[in-house]
């Protein structure tokens, strides 16, 4: 048995399905229900959780406490769409479209940077706004790099002890994203993308001396990066002390610490929380995680986490059962982008790490990263269905056919040429 197959079979006994063959059987099992369960539950969750943070405030700047709540729902209906269509779309199918895709979010990073097309938002170029509502390409750069890192990976198997071939592409394509993303500037989206790539490269079975020096040449940019800019060295000062930055750059962190505090095992109650008076900036957003453990407690920061545990277990059983390497790699990039990210999240909110400007999935107020975590969760739920490369089995059965056709012809002209010989 391969080690493919060990780890198919420690999934499926993991998971508690015992039939073995049903691995790759679309009936028996049409998608991860338990995984779209634990996302649905969390958006609901979030939703809640929003009106909590925000009602005080939309009542004030925009005259109903529901307005964030009834936007943010808007965007979680597109996001839905999304994801069933994502559902709907074999995921192979990325793979092949896989350079006009890495082209157009390119262009997309040119041109967000373009002033007059590109919106300016709390010093940071990131956004595009249409009709209205704000796009930000730097969520589709995560996704669309994952595809491309996956794309390029399964295309690499047996090679990867190479440098020139498990670096050099890499770096050059992900390299020109984070350039891209840093000029708007997006250090958190930027930092992100690094890791994904480390960590795909890790699982590949790049050389770990290798990643040793990728990892060390990425601490010493990141210190350079952080070094550069005034407001980012301010954020390590509040990170490393933030009660004694009250007053300036460690507000928001010292408030959320107290905030949490209060909140105890079981809460101040739904509602009953007092960050949501003002005094915890950006609530609804990278810091809702506060008001949950505000107003619900330890108890109320454990089943938000527990959701999260699930989606990155079932996402990480659809990819060890995921039957080619592209989706094995997809798969598990996309189910480490969530998890990630939410635990930075949670880290900067408990003040473990400097503030990165990175929301909780699925959670926080905002429209290009609900829609694209969403999309995500669709192609992960495309992936567990294991169902056959319909594609590729009928370019299989047309090839099959012109050999059948060419050597026909052959044989032919070798018994006419046989038939006049004799004659």
């Amino acid at each position: 048995m391969s080690t493919t197959d060990r780890l198919s079979t420690l999934a499926g006994q993991f998971s508690g399905d015992t039939s073995g063959d049903r691995f790759g059987d679309p009936d028996a099992q049409p998608w991860d229900s338990w995984l779209l369960a634990a996302v649905l539950a969390l958006v609901g969750f979030g939703l809640v959780m929003l009106y909590s943070a925000s009602a005080v405030m939309s009542a004030e700047k925009f005259g109903d406490p529901m307005f964030l709540v009834l936007s943010q729902a808007q965007k979680v209906g597109v996001g839905v769409v999304g994801l069933f269509v994502a559902l709907r779309v074999d995921y192979r199918w990325y793979q092949r479209l896989v350079y006009p895709i890495l082209g157009i979010t390119i262009l997309m990073l040119v041109l967000v940077l373009i002033p007059g097309i590109g919106k300016i938002q709390n010093g940071a170029q990131r956004w595009f706004s249409i009709g209205g509502a704000s796009f930000q390409p730097g969520e589709v750069a995560k996704v669309v790099s994952l595809i491309f890192l996956s794309y390029s990976l399964n295309k690499k198997i047996g090679t990867m002890k190479k440098f020139s071939v498990a670096f050099v592409p890499h770096i050059v394509v992900i390299g020109l994203l984070v350039g891209l993303l840093m000029l708007q500037p997006d250090f958190g989206t930027s930092v992100i993308l690094m890791l994904m790539m480390g960590l795909l490269l890790f699982v590949s079975g790049a050389r770990i001396i290798y990643l040793g020096g990728f990892a060390v040449t990425g601490a010493v940019l990141a210190y350079f990066a952080i070094t550069s800019r005034e407001y980012r060295m301010k954020r390590v000062m509040a990170f490393l002390d933030p009660f004694e930055y009250r007053s300036g750059i460690g507000y928001q962190i010292s408030e959320s610490l107290i905030s949490i505090g209060s909140g105890g095992f079981t809460g101040r109650g739904l509602g009953n929380g007092t960050g949501n008076l003002g005094y915890v900036p950006e609530l609804w957003s990278d810091f809702i995680a506060t008001i949950i453990a505000e107003e619900l407690g330890l108890l109320g920061m454990i089943f938000l986490v527990s959701l999260f545990i699930v989606i990155v277990w079932r996402g990480t059983l659809i990819a060890f059962r995921a039957t080619d390497d592209f989706g094995r790699y997809l798969a598990f990039g996309l189910t480490s982008l969530i998890g990630i990210q939410a635990t930075a999240n949670l880290c900067v909110v408990t003040g473990l790490l400097p503030n990165k400007g990175l929301t909780l999935p699925f959670v926080s107020f905002g429209g290009s990263s609900m829609i694209l975590s969403l999309c995500s969760i669709g192609i992960l739920l495309n992936i567990s269905k294991n169902a056959p490369d319909e594609w590729e089995l009928n370019r299989e059965e047309r090839l099959a056919r012109r050999s059948e056709k060419r050597w026909s012809r052959k044989k032919q002209r070798i018994l006419s040429r046989r038939k006049d010989l004799r004659d």
